[in-house]
């Protein structure tokens, strides 16, 4: 359980800092035997900062109930 805790602390923090990530992809549009053309295609991926939050809130809740227990 601690080790989810950790995970989504660093992923909410990293939610937070980074708020989109955009990476492209080669796709061919002409494929003959001696002529081709090849586009880049991108994509983005965006990180809302509510969802970040949210789970660095679960992680920290999820450590100090995990401390609570393992001291009782």
């Amino acid at each position: 359980m601690r080790v989810l805790a950790v995970v989504l602390v660093a992923f909410g923090i990293l939610a937070l800092a980074v708020p989109s990530i955009t990476f492209m992809t080669t796709e061919r549009a002409v494929d003959t035997s001696f002529f081709k053309i090849d586009y880049q295609k991108p994509h983005t991926i965006v990180f809302n900062p509510i969802v970040g939050v949210v789970a660095v809130i679960a992680g920290l809740v999820m450590m100090f109930a995990g401390r609570r227990t393992e001291a009782t």
